[in-house]
């Protein structure tokens, strides 16, 4: 599992995610800082990552693409540093790392984590 650090995360993620043996990089490592979330996304896809982010565009991109990767990950609590929520998130990408290979949207928070597989498709 590799995974592609948004950059609206701290770098610091990098370091927490190798500490659990999970392969992780900063955006700001890749390419440009102001890089749109379709480039990164792009990117991503290309270069089989899994992209982790607080940023709910992601998910947008995903849902109106119909996209089946890259898998997804989105932090959605107040306080998102690696010391706060980090061991939550490590917990959730070892439990789901099989659905995040195969094209997941994974959104964790302090009380739950939610699995969508991919492609998203609309409720009826």
């Amino acid at each position: 599992m590799k995974l592609l650090i948004d950059m609206n995360l701290s770098p610091r993620w990098s370091n927490v995610l190798a500490a659990a043996g999970i392969e992780a990089v900063h955006w700001s490592t890749l390419g440009e800082n102001n890089a749109s979330d379709l480039e990164i996304m792009a990117y991503a896809g290309t270069n089989d990552y899994i992209v982790l982010t607080h940023d709910l565009d992601f998910s947008a991109i995903l849902a109106a693409t119909h996209g089946e990767k890259p898998s997804v990950v989105q932090i959605r609590t107040f306080d998102i540093s690696p010391d706060v929520i980090g061991k939550q998130i490590v917990a959730a990408l070892n439990q789901m790392a099989s659905e995040l290979e195969a094209g997941a949207l994974l959104t964790v928070d302090t009380n739950r984590t939610r699995l969508r597989v991919l492609p998203l498709q609309q409720k009826h």
